[in-house]
């Protein structure tokens, strides 16, 4: 593997699976990131294939730090009991003992909301940020990530929270249900107010990062959001879940 590199990260989404060596002191890719398609048939056999192809293909030595990212709630040494974007074949599966066996190499596997939330932290626009950060992503639905001090409280579903009479809050303020609606910039910035006031009245954080492809848009809507605490747009973009899962993966070494 490239010298530069301290660790192994890989991202596995519903269109593409990618990964790359990562320089751990900067928070950055050692060299050019390998993609490769998901399957059409996202099953756990031909996913862990792709896994193996891309170690095999940088040369990755057992013993090297290697961190997934995956679109679901990870309970080390339980089986997966949701999934959304893959095949729904992967409920009941150990991934972290399938990806271990299939590769012939420790895989240390992280949802992938929580990785990007550990990237920023660690390296991006949280860097530097002692309590409690809160990274959010604004997508389809609401990611959420929390880190206390460096140290990640895993799974927490945020988006899922109610809204006092509006509901599931990502089905009332995630970025599709503004293209759904088509609201405009500041009426989707009001509905944010209400998810990231209820945040900032239960948990105290210390500082918001806000990720998701509309982040890159973040002058046209962050001024309509009225709340105390800090609020930022993630930094480490599409980076973030393979710089964040390979640092997940150094914190077992």
């Amino acid at each position: 593997m490239i010298e530069t590199a301290q660790a192994f990260g890989i991202d596995i989404g519903g269109s593409g699976i990618k990964g790359a060596p990562v320089n751990l002191q900067e928070g950055k890719f050692a060299t050019e990131r390998l993609r490769i398609p998901t399957p059409e048939h996202s099953t756990p056999d031909a996913v862990a294939d792709i896994v193996k192809q891309l170690l095999d293909h940088f040369d990755v030595h057992d013993g090297t730090p290697i961190g997934v990212a995956f679109p679901a709630p990870i309970k080390p040494g339980k089986p997966l009991d949701f999934m959304a974007n893959l095949d729904q074949s992967w409920v009941g599966v150990d991934i972290n003992a399938l990806l271990s066996e299939r590769t012939g190499r420790t895989v240390h596997v992280v949802n992938d909301a929580d990785a990007a939330g550990l990237a920023e932290a660690q390296y991006g626009a949280a860097k530097g940020n002692n309590g409690l950060v809160i990274a959010t992503t604004l997508g389809t639905g609401i990611g959420t990530a929390l880190i206390m001090n460096g140290v990640l409280v895993p799974n927490t579903e945020l988006g899922h929270l109610l809204l006092a009479d509006k509901g599931d809050a990502e089905k009332y303020a995630a970025d599709s249900v503004r293209g759904a609606k088509e609201l405009s910039w500041k009426k989707w910035g009001k509905r944010l107010t209400k998810y990231y006031a209820m945040l900032e009245h239960y948990f105290s954080p210390d500082i918001f990062v806000v990720g998701g492809g509309v982040s890159k848009k973040h002058e046209k809507f962050f001024q309509y959001i009225d709340i105390e605490t800090p609020i930022v747009p993630a930094a480490l973009l599409n980076d973030a879940g393979i710089v964040g899962a390979a640092y997940y993966a150094s914190t077992f070494a």
